[in-house]
């Protein structure tokens, strides 16, 4: 801990500088479960929790930026996680969406 500590003092970063939210707080601020974080949700959650916290309707200032600092984190994992079922060739997209409706 100490050496990343020194390691980012000798790139002048600040222990307070822009850190990234994690995928759990981002999946809460967004009120999504991971099965459920698609692109599309992710959206439309996004959509409404922005509005609904904008400053101009007296929302708050911090809560949107925590829902798009969410969403940015989110969009990357979604991205990520469809790469790489792209990669490996996986089927299970498609063996859930057999699941969900019973065709198995």
């Amino acid at each position: 801990a100490d050496k990343a500590a020194n390691e980012a003092a000798r790139k002048g970063a600040s222990f307070l500088g822009k850190s990234r939210m994690a995928k759990d707080e981002a999946l809460m601020v967004m009120n999504l479960t991971e099965q459920e974080a698609t692109v599309e949700a992710i959206q439309l959650q996004y959509d409404r929790y922005f509005t609904a916290n904008a400053v101009e309707n007296g929302g708050s200032f911090y809560v949107q930026s925590k829902v798009y600092r969410a969403k940015e984190l989110l969009d990357d994992y979604v991205k990520e996680k469809n790469a790489e079922q792209m990669k490996n060739g996986d089927g299970k997209d498609e063996q859930q969406s057999k699941d969900k409706t019973g065709d198995k």
